[in-house]
């Protein structure tokens, strides 16, 4: 895997006016990024070329509607896609929000989009910041609101998404609307979501991609959620299997599931910055890697509603920091509370002050590791020997499991033994980990 130099800044934009006319011309979103003596693993749709054509789109969408590549187009607040419509978006589109505004875009129940990237031209949701044309300014986590995805897949609670209405039906999900295992609200592939997480109020954010009921006729593949406010990707129940995911920068989780989320995920790679935001809880830290509850105690104080929050992780690499002062900054590799299990298979996490921890509020029993492999500064599971095991090694350094330098500042997975990339390396040409 090529090797990353991290810069806070990465914002130049190499453009005169005969590139920009050519560029126009072209309609092409290629361009190259700041970058030093590394090179960076994605100079494809690099944010140069703007201004361009912006189409801005407002309240709801309410029949079949293409979002072409020759126009960034620009959120202006909530836009929801209607039941019985499909919102396509065309590999190498840039879709950003207005300045002010929660910037969300939410696909409703019986709704469905079609955002199919490619490899070369993946579909970008970023900072208006990014598009300005001004190298001056500077990408902030919360520029943009974030995707969310409501389907008819089972949840154990009817709910609606924080931030959402509560009082409107069409903004829920679960309980007796959650009858369709196999629902389908279509396509997220060759995606980039980045500085997500509009603060709606206090300790009230929107997630980079959150799943709401989710069925597994749903295609979720190749996404990257990049510097969120919030959590990366959160499902909340639902039976969605996801693949080939990265979560970079977060500032509170890289993975999250609740109310009784049942799919698989295989192929993720989760990665702190120890420069990125970080999320507290009464003053202190509380980002974790992953993080897995069944239910909120005001759904159920005895954590019991089900289905149970059970995901699988096939091949998943979560990836801390490699110092116990920079480990302080965050809370846990991976925490299981609140009755919630876990199956993971060829699982590392490394990196923080404790690896795999299951709180007192859950029974560890119900879980299983194997061939896996945990690392924490002060333990790699909690309790020990609380786990189902087969297979694994658990100890208490930073181990790297054979890769190379995978954590930032450089970035080096090759030679992965356990993990995200021992199938090979499925990030190449579409993800970017320099601004």
């Amino acid at each position: 895997m090529a090797k990353v130099k991290k810069s806070i800044n990465m914002k130049k934009l190499f453009l005169t006016a005969s590139v920009a006319a050519l560029m126009l011309n072209s309609c092409s979103r290629e361009g190259i990024a700041e970058q030093d003596n590394f090179k960076m693993q994605s100079t494809t749709a690099d944010y140069t070329g703007f201004p361009a054509a912006v189409q801005t789109v407002s309240g709801t969408i309410t029949s079949n509607t293409t979002w072409t590549s020759d126009k960034v187009w620009e959120l202006d607040g909530q836009v929801d896609v209607a039941p019985g419509v499909t919102l396509t978006i065309q590999p190498g589109t840039f879709v950003k929000g207005k300045q002010g505004t929660v910037s969300a875009l939410i696909v409703l129940r019986g709704a469905k989009i079609n955002a199919t990237g490619t490899e070369q031209n993946p579909i970008i949701f970023t900072s208006y910041r990014l598009l300005d044309n001004d190298a001056s300014t500077t990408a902030t986590p919360g520029d943009f609101g974030g995707i969310i995805l409501l389907g008819n897949a089972p949840a154990n609670v009817k709910k609606t998404i924080e931030g959402l209405p509560s009082s409107d039906d069409k903004y829920k999900f679960g309980g007796d609307l959650g009858t369709n295992a196999a629902d389908n609200s279509g396509i997220l592939k060759y995606v980039r979501i980045e500085y997500a997480g509009y603060n709606l109020s206090p300790d009230n954010e929107i997630n980079g991609l959150t799943c709401g009921g989710v069925g597994n006729g749903t295609t979720l593949d190749h996404i990257q959620v990049s510097y969120g406010r919030d959590d990366s990707f959160e499902f909340f129940g639902g039976t969605v299997n996801a693949s080939n995911l990265v979560s970079f920068a977060a500032d509170d989780d890289g993975l999250d599931f609740d109310n009784g989320f049942t799919g698989t995920i295989t192929n993720a790679v989760v990665i702190a910055d120890k420069n990125s935001t970080h999320s507290q809880s009464s003053g202190k830290p509380d980002s974790n890697g992953i993080e897995l509850d069944n239910n909120s105690q005001a759904e159920d104080a005895s954590f019991g509603l089900l289905p149970k929050t059970h995901p699988t992780l096939n091949n998943v690499s979560v990836y801390g920091v490699n110092n116990t002062g920079d480990a302080a900054l965050y809370k846990y590799g991976a925490r299981i509370r609140r009755g919630g299990e876990i199956t993971l298979n060829n699982v590392v996490i490394t990196g923080f002050t404790h690896g795999l921890v299951f709180d007192g509020d859950t029974n560890a029993a119900w879980s299983s590791v194997n061939n896996s492999g945990f690392s924490g500064f002060t333990a790699a599971v909690t309790p020990a020997g609380s786990v189902n095991n087969t297979n694994s090694i658990f100890n208490g350094s930073a181990n790297t499991f054979g890769a190379s330098s995978p954590f930032f500042d450089i970035l080096d997975f090759s030679g992965s033994n356990k993990g995200a990339f021992v199938n090979g390396d499925w990030t190449q040409g579409w993800v970017q980990y320099a601004f």
